[in-house]
């Protein structure tokens, strides 16, 4: 079974460490402008900050579920999928980096103060342990990672 910080290596690797798997989560927004991160493929189509925000709410919600914390702390209104700021502008995207940013320092700072027997608890109402949240968050940055890379390949090629 993982170690503790065996859990937090692979949040470090997911978001912002060097990955044998190419660009992780932080990597895939790095020198991105406000404008490029909220181009759309198309009408109703997910653009590079829904995903920064969507993923930052993720983050947010695993370290609630491993601490116990309450609900209503996220700092934006609602949840999963957030409205991205018309027009763009490039504060906000700054502000939703460094959200995402942020919420990924508390996650693993809450990962990194678990114990090795807490990371088999099962979550309060769940039936998943603490690692298995974990290590799904983990995935989850890398899925978006992809989705990213994707969007930004679909825009290049659109001579955007």
């Amino acid at each position: 079974m993982p170690s503790v910080p065996d859990h937090v290596s692979l949040l470090e690797e997911a978001f912002s460490k060097k990955s044998w798997h190419g660009t992780n989560l932080r990597g895939s927004i790095r020198g991105m402008t406000a404008k490029e991160a909220a181009w759309r493929p198309g009408p109703q189509r997910k653009c590079v900050w829904d995903h920064v925000l969507h993923t930052a709410y993720w983050k947010y919600t695993v370290r609630r579920r491993l601490t116990g914390e309450k609900r209503g702390s996220f700092p934006l209104k609602g949840s999963n999928w957030f409205d991205v700021p018309r027009p763009s502008s490039k504060m906000a995207w700054r502000e939703h980096v460094i959200l995402l940013e942020h919420q990924h320092a508390q996650l693993r700072d809450a990962v990194a103060g678990l114990s090795e027997r807490q990371l088999n608890e099962r979550v309060s109402g769940s039936k998943l342990t603490k690692g298995y949240l974990i290590r799904g968050i983990a995935l989850h940055d890398i899925y978006h990672t992809g989705q990213i890379q994707l969007l930004k390949r679909m825009r290049s090629e659109a001579g955007v």
